[in-house]
């Protein structure tokens, strides 16, 4: 909790803090592994504008298309 209260006060775009907000679930969690991921997750998406599962998907996508 405490970290997406510090993230969000360092964020000053909107766009940002709607990305972080959909990413609440982390307080939600009672999960280990679900926290973990969340947060890997939030980070992913300031850093990069992309979350996992899309990085995952192109990764996949361009090996596809390398083995055609």
């Amino acid at each position: 909790m405490m970290l997406i209260t510090v993230i969000v006060l360092l964020t000053s775009s909107c766009t940002e803090f709607a990305l972080l907000s959909s990413g609440a679930g982390i307080a939600v969690s009672q999960n280990a592994y679900a926290k973990a991921y969340s947060g890997i997750d939030i980070l992913t998406i300031i850093n990069t504008e992309k979350d996992i599962k899309t990085h995952a998907y192109e990764a996949f996508k361009k090996e596809e298309d390398e083995h055609k």
